[in-house]
């Protein structure tokens, strides 16, 4: 059975709740296993990420979904922190043929997120993974793939109430994107 992982960082929780969107489309796929994995603030000592529970379920998945808020034009700093600590997997080629996707949540609509999934594309790249991008086409009725993305589910926080963002067009993208990262991998371990 294979096994999807989503694993990322949320400082205000907006990234959480597209997480659980993307996980919840993974799950949604009869035969695929899935983790929901946060990083977490106590995770990372002196600026180095350390969880060898965590790298142990990713080491065992088949798919790595990354998520991270975009902060600065990029991914947060605990999220790369999290990859700076993926050197010795990428040493040992660990990742190598596993799939990837990647999601990133800012205030705005643009907000630099396209550098946060180029961030994910190039990490996963490094690595040897596949890439599975947004196959949505932009600016559905019903708010998928709302702000355009084809490289991962961007969305937006600040938006709406902060208490429901990101908009339910967005969760359903990532929806959407957790689906189809999960039919590859069970098209792959047949």
């Amino acid at each position: 059975m294979p096994t999807v992982s989503v694993i990322y960082f949320s400082g205000t929780g907006h990234t959480t709740k597209l997480a659980e969107a993307v996980h919840k489309g993974a799950a949604s796929v009869a035969g695929v296993q899935t983790n929901l994995i946060a990083i977490k603030g106590e995770d990372i000592v002196h600026g180095r990420y350390k969880n060898d529970a965590v790298f142990a379920q990713l080491d065992a998945s088949d798919a790595i979904i990354f998520g991270s808020a975009t902060y600065m034009g990029g991914p947060a700093a605990q999220f790369k922190a999290f990859a700076d600590a993926t050197a010795g997997k990428w040493f040992a080629a660990a990742w190598k043929d596993k799939i990837s996707a990647g999601f990133t949540v800012s205030m705005s609509p643009s907000g630099d997120k396209l550098s946060t999934l180029h961030y994910f594309f190039t990490l996963a790249m490094q690595h040897g993974m596949i890439w599975i991008g947004q196959p949505e086409m932009p600016l559905q009725p019903n708010g998928v793939n709302r702000l355009g993305s084809n490289s991962g589910v961007m969305a937006q926080a600040g938006q709406e109430s902060p208490d429901i963002a990101p908009s339910e067009g967005d969760k359903l993208t990532g929806e959407i994107l957790g689906q189809r990262v999960a039919e590859y991998a069970l098209k792959l371990k047949k």
